[in-house]
């Protein structure tokens, strides 16, 4: 099944102009982990390949270089950068800890995780890289949640994500964050991919308090938090959290040329995602505070 998109650069110029540049700086100034997370999964895993490519290439990085790390990279061959799911694991025959077999399997396991301390206690001389998530059994890709990779595994983890061999990367492809355990979370660099799924989605709720708010004077916010909050209790108010994600997606997309206010809106997006996520707590934060913290971060 191959993953890879040749024209990822195009895709995500932004993202992958952040990561380049991290990885060329001299201190390579990228995280080891990394949590990538947004409704395209498949997007997510070109975006973790490409990564992966810029990690290995043994020239200048460019999209077309022909390099071997490179080829094996775009053919989904390299040795050492993998793609993990509760499917791909080479016993498959025989019964793990839990006794099933990878046909059967529901989750990365702890056996599994055993497996990759094992092989990352062997020395490399590439850049490896972990990309976990989950797939069915077409091959289709899976978001990451704490079904198929549940606490347990996550756990006999952490000290290996927190403290990798040298020259390795793990990246995680989900759908929400809240979807993996916080011990892994904080251990990780989080970045939303935006997603062509998303563009035929309304924001006609939202739009009239919404529209360009990052121009709002800060001496405005309060202004601004009451109409937001006006209109979360009159509706769903995970709905109208949902169309201002929308709303900002859809200018990322008209402006590809603004860099500035690229990542401001990357983070705003992340920022109504948290807002989200509180919601769903138990007990659930009170909303008028849930809107207060997003109006804030939205306009200061």
């Amino acid at each position: 099944m191959q993953y890879y998109n040749n024209q990822i650069s195009e895709k995500f110029p932004k993202l992958l102009e952040y990561f380049k540049n991290g990885i060329y700086d001299e201190n390579k100034n990228i995280s080891h982990c990394l949590l990538l997370w947004g409704a395209d999964i498949t997007s997510q895993c070109e975006l973790a390949l490409e990564i992966a490519r810029l990690l290995n290439c043994s020239k200048d990085g460019n999209p077309d270089c022909d390099c071997l790390n490179c080829k094996w990279i775009r053919e989904q061959a390299h040795p050492a950068v993998k793609i993990y799911t509760r499917l791909d694991f080479k016993e498959a025959d025989s019964p793990n800890e839990e006794g099933e077999s990878s046909k059967g399997k529901k989750n990365i396991n702890i056996n599994q995780a055993k497996a990759i301390i094992n092989e990352l206690a062997v020395t490399s001389d590439y850049h490896r890289v972990y990309i976990f998530s989950d797939r069915d059994e077409d091959g289709n890709l899976l978001p990451l949640n704490q079904s198929n990779f549940p606490e347990a595994t996550s756990n006999a983890l952490l000290k290996t994500f927190e403290e990798p061999p040298k020259n390795t990367t793990f990246i995680f492809l989900t759908k929400d964050r809240s979807d993996i355990i916080s011990t892994v979370v904080s251990r990780a660099q989080s970045f939303f991919v935006p997603s062509t799924l998303q563009e035929n989605q309304t924001y006609e709720l939202v739009e009239n308090i919404i529209s360009n708010y990052w121009t709002t004077d800060r001496n405005n916010v309060l202004e601004f938090e009451t109409n937001l909050y006006k209109l979360a209790t009159e509706n769903d108010s995970t709905e109208v959290l949902t169309q201002i994600q929308t709303y900002i997606l859809n200018v990322i997309k008209s402006n590809p040329e603004n860099k500035h206010l690229f990542y401001k809106l990357l983070q705003d997006i992340e920022s109504v995602e948290e807002a989200k996520r509180q919601l769903t707590l138990t007990p659930a934060m009170n909303l008028q505070t849930v809107i207060e913290n997003l109006a804030f971060k939205l306009i200061l």
